[in-house]
């Protein structure tokens, strides 16, 4: 199959601002850690709900939103963002437009997640899946994003290669949609301009449609496109491999661009939404089989004739699991999306196990593998400190995943046929509080794949400090790099 890009003398020495780069992934870390600490907390208090404290701010419901907005927009958009700017400068050719606007997004980043995180547990949200801050928090993203997606789009601009490479089209549509999604989603009615609350310029299911098409394509494009550019380019990279079809990649690339944002009415079965958009989600989930396992198979056969590789490389490792679990997590998706499934599934665990199954597998591992990657070449040291380590984060990740995947696919199949189940007489035979009680043993399971998750996490922090902290390579690697990269 032909290689992504073709080759050509190298280029003249290029200076990349690695510089920024590093500040996004130290960043990635530290709220990584925050993130999936709260998640574990969370799981707890549901085994053991005197964890809530009684006190308002730390009670599930607050602190829920902290869990996910930390995990997907504090550690996943650290690592977006900083691979992005990574990725781009070396498949252009060219470096970033202007430094003072890179720590812009930096700082102004971790502002917002500051200011969000604080909203959420002081009871300041805007009550929307995904999109919790109020509207003076979200206008200040929008003024972040809008310089990120310049900068972006000026090393494009700016490059010295001819070939816009495949892990940059990704980026891209990430960046993009991402910007309508969040304008769109958020468009609200402050109480006053010094007042945090406000409320939705939509109303009743027309409300419920925009957050949920927000919601769908938020996973679509902040959770799918943009973790798909880090593959694009870290799997080769890892693999010394060019991408096996760059032709797949185009049928990927474009299929999910055009169906991904029509199949958000999945989450609305059974609702008030009008029959024909429901089918309309349905069938646009089912056509989301292309664009995933386009994907998946290109990732699979990058790797092709050097399967022995993952017995010694766990960097590797850590990047083609990422695959199998896109593929599994995307082909369940759709699945879910069939209102004859959805009436079992949904509003159950079986949800959070799917969700959970794309989040720690996918994009966890996809980007632990990239950051493994990354380390080494930022601080110019031969490699990571500990191999073992390294190895210790697997396979604790991957016992972590799968106890949360299964516990929580048993508790959903559970709760489902205990809602749905009746006497002879038509009543319902079990209440609400009986199937919280029978999904409390499953609960227990989850937290603790939770803490092995976290803990693999706790030793690759450790393994990337000693690393930072450990002698300087004896030859720094140069600033200018072959075609390969």
């Amino acid at each position: 199959m032909a290689s992504a890009v073709a080759y050509q003398s190298p280029p003249a020495a290029v200076e990349y601002d690695d510089g920024i780069v590093r500040l996004f992934v130290a960043a990635a870390l530290f709220w990584g850690v925050v993130g999936m600490a709260m998640g574990v907390l969370i799981a707890a208090q549901m085994v053991f709900p005197s964890l809530n404290l009684d006190l308002p701010w730390t009670t599930f419901g607050r602190l829920r939103p902290v869990h996910t907005s930390g995990v997907i927009f504090a550690f996943g958009g650290n690592a977006l963002i900083g691979t992005s700017f990574y990725v781009v400068q070396r498949t252009c050719r060219a470096r970033l437009p202007g430094r003072f606007a890179a720590e812009f997004v930096f700082w102004g980043y971790q502002l917002f997640i500051v200011l969000a995180a604080l909203g959420y547990v002081m009871g300041a949200t805007a009550g929307r899946e995904y999109a919790e801050p109020e509207w003076f928090v979200d206008l200040w993203l929008a003024v972040v994003w809008l310089t990120y997606g310049g900068l972006f789009v000026g090393v494009l601009l700016r490059r010295t290669e001819p070939h816009i490479y495949v892990a940059n089209w990704f980026y891209l549509a990430f960046i993009v949609t991402i910007t309508l999604l969040h304008v769109v989603n958020n468009l609200a009615v402050p109480v006053a301009w010094n007042e945090a609350k406000s409320y939705s310029l939509f109303g009743g299911v027309q409300d419920a449609m925009t957050e949920w098409w927000y919601g769908h394509n938020a996973v679509g494009f902040f959770l799918t496109a943009g973790f798909l550019g880090i593959m694009y380019y870290f799997l080769p990279k890892q693999a010394d491999a060019p991408i096996w079809s760059y032709r797949l990649s185009i049928l990927s690339f474009w299929s999910l661009v055009f169906m991904y944002m029509w199949a958000g009415p999945h989450h609305l079965h059974f609702t008030s939404l009008p029959d024909w958009v429901q089918t309309l989600g349905m069938a646009f989930s089912i056509m989301l089989w292309m664009p995933s396992w386009a994907s998946t198979v290109n990732g699979f056969m990058t790797v092709s004739g050097r399967w022995d590789r993952l017995r010694t490389d766990p960097i590797l490792r850590f990047m083609i699991v990422a695959v199998v679990f896109y593929g599994v997590a995307t082909f369940e998706g759709p699945l879910m999306g069939v209102r004859t499934v959805n009436g079992l599934s949904h509003y159950t665990e079986w949800t959070i196990s799917h969700v959970h199954s794309g989040a720690l597998g996918w994009n966890g591992f996809i980007t632990f593998g990239a950051i493994y990657y990354l380390v080494p070449r930022l601080w110019d040291r031969p490699g990571m400190h500990s191999r073992a380590a390294i190895e210790w984060h697997f396979w604790l990740g991957l016992a972590g995943i799968m106890l949360y995947v299964t516990a929580m696919w048993g508790a959903g199949v559970l709760q489902g046929l205990m809602w749905r189940a009746h006497t002879e007489l038509g009543f319902l035979k079990y209440s609400f509080i009986e199937s919280v009680e029978a999904a409390r043993p499953y609960y227990a399971v989850r937290l603790l794949g939770g803490l092995l998750y976290l803990s693999g996490f706790l030793v690759m922090v450790w393994n990337v400090r000693r690393t930072i902290a450990g002698e300087r390579f004896a030859a720094p690697r140069p600033a200018a790099l072959a075609p390969a990269e």
